[in-house]
């Protein structure tokens, strides 16, 4: 049996079908699983799993239509049996990747904004259910595939290879960093649609390090992102105390999971890094509500601390829904709404914590 797990959706959405896909290799032990992804960070992630038996990578953000069809339509000579379309995956040219790779059952949720054309696409489709974690709506395909759960427990899976370690602790000796509060920051978000707007204010975060680095000395911090954080992060550098803050540059997202791991605490909104801290047991993780963080994308298998944003309040399905489209509101609205995030509030959760 040859099968292929698409997560086209992003980095994180690809670290959550990691459950989904150890299911999948405990009920077909022999057959072929690969998977398809779109963003070097899932490759990354992805490649030293035990459960993939090959990666396939493309960059389509970057690339034209043209070549994203040609790569797609490239995948019809592996004749696979299954594909499945992981959730959350709304947008239809998911579904159109399926199609093209053209595997004989080809599996998808239902979104808000299936209609005819993306029924025809898929062979066989379920509801999605926002009341419950998207690792148990993949889980829900299962049966569909004659397979079950097998597994009396799950956990995000991120498999870090001896290198990636090695390259974690030698950072930690280079910056005498070895037994001392670390807190890990991560100031971006999904760069897609209108996803910057659910970053919490820049502004914000230099103020928040500069009050640790006066207040708490004893707090050292590593500000994580990639390329989308590279003119972030001398914004706040240039505010802090450098002998207390630094960059954690790494090569590619294995190094930074292995340099978040040995972090004593994690700060972020629901993003990428958010999923791999949980995955990775990060201790103290805090998390700042933005208008797209709901049940279904919450910090899976760790203990976590919610800093409630007033305006969202809990309301993130009002903002922001699988359907294909941006969150909800206008640019001043969002930015209001992440700004009601007040730095007092995530200073004293920070400070409890560690």
């Amino acid at each position: 049996m040859k099968i292929l797990v698409i997560s086209l959706a992003g980095i994180g959405d690809t670290l959550i079908a990691t459950p989904f896909i150890r299911e999948l290799r405990e009920n077909f032990p022999t057959a072929t699983i690969d998977a398809l992804v779109k963003e070097a960070g899932a490759k990354d992630l992805l490649e030293h799993n035990p459960n993939i038996n090959r990666v396939f990578y493309k960059d389509m953000l970057h690339c034209s239509r043209l070549e994203q069809v040609r790569f797609s339509w490239s995948l019809r000579r592996e004749r696979y049996q299954l594909s499945v379309n992981t959730h959350p995956q709304s947008r239809i040219h998911y579904r159109i990747a399926a199609w093209l790779a053209g595997a004989e059952v080809r599996l998808s949720h239902e979104y808000e904004c299936f209609n005819l054309l993306d029924r025809w696409l898929v062979t066989g489709s379920l509801p999605q259910d926002y009341t419950r974690h998207s690792i148990e709506n993949n889980f829900d395909v299962l049966p569909l595939i004659g397979a079950k759960k097998k597994l009396p427990a799950h956990a995000l899976e991120f498999f870090l290879e001896p290198g990636d370690e090695r390259f974690a602790d030698d950072f930690l000796t280079r910056h005498k960093l070895f037994g001392k509060k670390v807190l890990g920051i991560h100031v971006g978000s999904g760069g897609t649609k209108n996803l910057p707007l659910k970053r919490w204010p820049l502004k914000n975060y230099a103020g928040l390090v500069r009050q640790l680095n006066k207040s708490r000395p004893d707090i050292h911090v590593l500000l994580f992102g990639g390329p989308e954080e590279i003119k972030d992060h001398p914004v706040v550098l240039a505010q802090a105390n450098l002998e207390l803050t630094l960059e954690a540059k790494t090569k590619n997202l294995r190094e930074t999971a292995a340099l978040m791991k040995r972090c004593s605490a994690f700060l972020s909104v629901d993003t990428a890094l958010m999923h791999i801290a949980a995955a990775l047991k990060v201790p103290n993780q805090i998390v700042i509500e933005a208008p797209t963080l709901n049940v279904t994308n919450w910090p899976y298998g760790n203990n976590f601390t919610l800093v409630k944003n007033p305006v969202v309040n809990g309301r993130g399905l009002d903002y922001y829904r699988y359907d294909g489209g941006d969150i909800k509101g206008t640019r001043e609205e969002l930015i209001a709404a992440m700004e009601s995030v007040k730095v007092a509030d995530v200073f004293d959760a920070v400070t409890k914590l560690i």
